[in-house]
């Protein structure tokens, strides 16, 4: 029998958020929440959705890792043939969700996106594990494929193409930058009456509102 999902429930619990409590930008409230997902969630508290928008105005989004971030925003890193760089090429904007159950916290974020230098990429290239590395040129991201041993069989190639020497970062994988525009902190309360902070660029400056829940 399948289960009835509408009877399914949570009672949020957490600290309060108010604009009294919040400082004047986003960048210190972010680091904070970050450093107690990643304590509390693990190896997975940096995982984010990312959503992008194509051409015929049609949303699509996917799990990314948060693989950096400072005053001028977050970075991901990914093929830029992929659905979601063929994406960004045509309509650079997005929007990320960070979602920490065990803290009943939400981070909604807003804004244009845009590649990170080569040297950016390239640096944090060479700090990933070897299996990785290779993986940027084995794996043709959201392109068909036959099946399972075609991937395997392309995996043995390069493995021998690579044998003995390092690995060089392809052209066509690097790192996007998320510049925020808009970044929104949901602290989950009791009976859905949630706290929401939202920041808003305008001109270059912070603004902060609360919204209702």
């Amino acid at each position: 029998m399948t289960r009835n999902i509408a009877d399914i429930r949570r009672d949020y619990e957490g600290g309060s958020l108010s604009e009294e409590s919040t400082p004047d930008t986003p960048d210190t409230l972010f680091d904070e929440w970050l450093a107690l997902a990643l304590e509390s969630e693990g190896i997975d508290g940096n995982a984010m959705t990312l959503a992008t928008v194509d051409s015929q105005c049609r949303p699509h989004a996917r799990i990314v890792l948060l693989k950096g971030y400072d005053q001028r925003g977050m970075v991901f890193y990914t093929n830029y043939q992929s659905h979601k760089g063929s994406e960004l090429a045509t309509i650079p904007h997005a929007a990320l969700v960070f979602w920490w159950p065990s803290l009943s916290r939400q981070i909604r974020i807003e804004g244009r996106v845009e590649q990170v230098t080569a040297e950016e990429s390239d640096r944090y290239f060479s700090s990933r594990p070897r299996e990785s590395q290779l993986g940027t040129w084995v794996a043709t991201q959201s392109v068909e494929i036959p099946n399972r041993q075609w991937i395997e069989d392309r995996q043995s190639r390069f493995e021998q193409a690579y044998a003995g020497q390092d690995i060089r970062r392809p052209a066509h994988w690097g790192g996007y930058r998320l510049l925020p525009e808009v970044i929104e902190f949901w602290q989950g309360q009791p009976s859905r009456l949630h706290d929401r902070i939202r920041y808003q660029v305008r001109d270059g400056k912070w603004f902060k509102v609360r919204l209702a829940p």
